[in-house]
């Protein structure tokens, strides 16, 4: 490890925040306020958890840099009873992060389900960030091809369900990895026929969807939300 590293990993402070229905935990990689006057860089992901952005906030050493696992994965327990998610509750969490950081806004990079949940806390609380990346965000309804891609979603729900998180991550690899528009006579790719065992040793399909609050079933919600979002940077 490079005594640069060392140094990022040994200056990081995590921290619990009690926000509605859940303790949510952030860590804050830098001093606050940032050095140079420039704000924080919030990475956020769903359902990634904040150590899946260790190696990206490593070639950042001259930012302050905060990551967080949302509600229900890695650190943060959920406290409703509730094991979906909804784009605008877990944008009110976000909210209530920079809010306890108070150094002001933040600018974001956030990807694939947290880009859901950064457009959500952009057009709910626009001066919570300066500059935003939301990279791929997994907006289905805005598609020309939705109802096909959607049914082909309803099918990695279904292997998950019927065979485990093996069998779902496979089919959803497949579902990205696919070329040009789905159609309503085609499929992301073939379902694997092997049994999976769930999310650990020993865990059959159906206790691999209650424990595993990443499954197919648990995180599609992100992509069911309005596209009424901003289309520029603020005071563009």
């Amino acid at each position: 490890m490079s005594s640069r590293a060392w140094a990022r990993l040994n200056g990081m402070t995590t921290h619990t925040l009690e926000t509605n229905g859940a303790d949510i935990v952030y860590d804050v990689e830098g001093p606050l306020p940032a050095a140079g006057g420039r704000p924080p860089l919030f990475m956020i992901g769903q359902p990634m958890e904040a150590s899946g952005f260790r190696t990206l906030a490593s070639y950042f050493p001259d930012r302050t840099v905060i990551t967080y696992d949302p509600r229900g994965l890695g650190r943060s327990v959920r406290k409703d009873g509730r094991v979906d998610n909804t784009p605008t509750l877990q944008a009110e969490d976000v909210h209530a992060v920079i809010g306890a950081l108070g150094v002001g806004p933040v600018e974001m990079f956030a990807s694939s389900g947290g880009a859901v949940t950064a457009l959500a806390l952009v057009a709910a609380h626009p001066d919570d960030v300066t500059t935003l990346v939301a990279h791929e965000p997994p907006l289905f309804p805005l598609l020309p091809d939705a109802e096909a891609a959607d049914r082909a979603r309803a099918g990695i729900r279904d292997a998950y369900e019927a065979r485990g998180w093996g069998a779902g991550m496979a089919g959803f690899m497949a579902m990205t990895s696919w070329q040009g528009e789905f159609r309503r006579s085609t499929s992301p790719g073939p379902r694997p026929t092997r049994p999976s065992s769930g999310c650990r040793p020993g865990t059959t399909a159906g206790a691999a969807t209650r424990c595993c609050p990443t499954g197919p079933g648990r995180s599609a919600t992100i992509a069911r939300t309005p596209a009424r979002w901003p289309r520029r940077r603020r005071g563009s």
